[in-house]
């Protein structure tokens, strides 16, 4: 069973989450008008083997968006951290203490 440590709630199971897609994808500036660039980004993707940087929804708990680090084959955690930066900074200082 897959299981996410989440920042905030603590280890729950995977049902309570929803894979939001791929959080090691670049995206163009939103004035860059190049479609070429945007066709690349919105619908090119690979299908990593091993570990891969996703994007994870907390629907069922804290609503909060998730960085999660998974191994594709494995299923594996690697490391959950909060989306946003500025969450992401108050949660190591919690850590610290």
């Amino acid at each position: 069973m897959l299981r996410i440590n989440c920042p905030f709630c603590g280890l729950r199971d995977h049902e309570e989450f929803s894979y939001e897609g791929d959080a090691s994808i670049s995206y163009p500036a939103l004035d860059n008008h190049d479609e070429e660039a945007w066709y690349r980004a919105v619908f090119l993707r690979k299908n990593p083997r091993g570990p891969h940087l996703e994007y994870w929804y907390h629907s069922a708990g804290c609503r909060m968006w998730l960085k999660v680090e998974r191994d594709t084959l494995t299923h594996e955690i690697g490391s959950v951290v909060p989306a946003h930066s500025g969450y992401a900074k108050q949660v190591a200082k919690r850590k610290a203490k």
